[in-house]
């Protein structure tokens, strides 16, 4: 750790940026695993390696910071789960595989569901909109099936994505196997984007109404 950063009286760390990136990572993994009401402050800076203070320098407090954590996660999920085309089924296979990568995510989301009665960022509604938007237009062209609404068929589509990841425990421990060994992981996969094909391929010679944006 840097001298600047344990020294109180160093109101601007050299290395600013890096150390607020460790507390933030400090922050996401600290917030999935206690939620906000539970999570301490010490913990994270601990697990940062950095000065408590300079937490409050950066991100004024814990909620401040749970709202930075949470929004850099959505940026992560959007940036790395593109819909431009409304092609859901490689939006289904990206986020299948993001949320796998980073279970973290999901967590943040339940507590934030739990805590705070489902608020939600205005990010995080933009960039559902704008997920919405691109199916409601692939529908209009006829690409995917338009007799389901584009919000609809995208709430379905997000729920498949996580369906395997979220698993009741009894109905893993039903399948005999671990629910996160490679081949039965690779078996879901290959089980949700079959799924995802047969509720958006289009039905030839049927011009549904029910697409909204």
């Amino acid at each position: 750790m840097d001298t600047d950063e344990r020294t109180a009286s160093s109101p601007r760390p050299r290395n600013s940026a890096a150390t607020k990136e460790r507390l933030l990572t400090a922050a996401t993994s600290e917030f999935a695993e206690f939620g906000l009401a539970g999570a301490r402050i010490d913990r994270i800076a601990e697990r940062a390696g950095a000065n408590k203070r300079l937490l409050y320098v950066y991100f004024g407090d814990k909620d401040q910071l749970f709202e930075a954590a949470l929004h850099r996660q959505i940026g992560k999920l959007a940036q790395e789960t593109p819909l431009a085309d409304g092609d859901l089924i490689a939006y289904a296979a990206a986020r299948f595989d993001f949320m796998l990568a980073h279970p973290e995510t999901a967590r943040l989301a339940a507590w934030l569901r739990f805590e705070r009665h489902g608020d939600s960022s205005q990010t995080e509604i933009d960039s559902y909109r704008a997920k919405v938007d691109a199916i409601a237009t692939a529908q209009h062209e006829g690409r995917i099936n338009d007799g389901i609404s584009a919000t609809d068929l995208f709430a379905m589509v997000l729920r498949l994505t996580e369906s395997w990841l979220d698993v009741p425990p009894a109905l893993a421990a039903a399948t005999g196997t671990d629910p996160r060994a490679p081949h039965r992981l690779g078996e879901h996969r290959a089980a949700l984007l079959e799924a995802v094909h047969r509720i958006t391929a289009p039905r030839a010679g049927e011009s549904g109404h029910a697409t909204d944006a």
